[in-house]
């Protein structure tokens, strides 16, 4: 177990208003999705080889949002029940401990999309996203013997988590961990074929679609 470290901590004022402690981490983490250029990083989604069950990129957005508005929520419900008055002195160090884990894993999640969209580093991305996965499986279980409730709301993104690890390790693995050439190189092709396309087709005119006929 780590100590408490408050340099490294969210400070409690976050952690005392259920608001701020929801919000927080849904702003920093919209904060990093605009930061990375959503629009290339969906192209580059698009044009690298991944596993079997990759999800739609419009579903991360949502998703995301609502999990980090759960942790937040969790977060808030752990510190205040961790440091309420009859607690108890080693609830709540350990309280106070549990919330420089919890901002540090908060830091190594807002880390993950620069890593892999916008270093390309797969490899750095994936030892992130599994030391993220393991910080979190031991944060929910000291939440846990302090606030059940706040250790069950933990379980979906443990849930998401290891789906995630699982995606990247995956997505690393098929691309060869180097996705600056490869990815850069299908983003542009695509760009120009699209572009080819519609200059072809203004220079062609009107597409006449004729009838369907008895084969198709």
């Amino acid at each position: 177990m780590t100590t408490y470290i408050p340099s490294l901590t969210i400070p409690s004022a976050v952690f005392e208003h259920p608001a701020a402690s929801i919000l927080l981490p849904v702003a920093l983490g919209t904060a990093i999705g605009y930061s990375t250029r959503p629009v290339e990083t969906r192209k580059l989604y698009k044009a690298l080889k991944q596993p079997p069950l990759r999800p739609p990129p419009w579903l991360f957005g949502p998703v995301w949002t609502i999990l980090y508005g759960v942790m937040g929520y969790a977060a808030h419900r752990a510190y205040s029940t961790g440091l309420a008055p009859l607690a108890g002195f080693e609830t709540a160090a350990l309280t106070r401990q549990s919330m420089t884990l919890y901002s540090i894993q908060l830091g190594l999640n807002l880390a993950w999309m620069p890593l892999f969209f916008g270093a390309k580093r797969p490899v750095a991305a994936s030892v992130d996203i599994v030391a993220l996965l393991g910080l979190n499986a031991y944060l929910a279980s000291v939440w846990g013997s302090i606030d059940s409730v706040a250790g069950w709301l933990q379980v979906p993104y443990l849930g998401w988590l290891g789906f995630a690890s699982y995606l990247c390790l995956g997505t690393g693995y098929l691309n060869g961990w180097d996705l600056s050439g490869e990815t850069d190189e299908d983003v542009r092709g695509e760009v120009s074929k699209k572009a080819s396309q519609s200059k072809k087709a203004s220079q062609e005119g009107p597409e006449v679609v004729g009838a369907p006929g008895v084969i198709g």
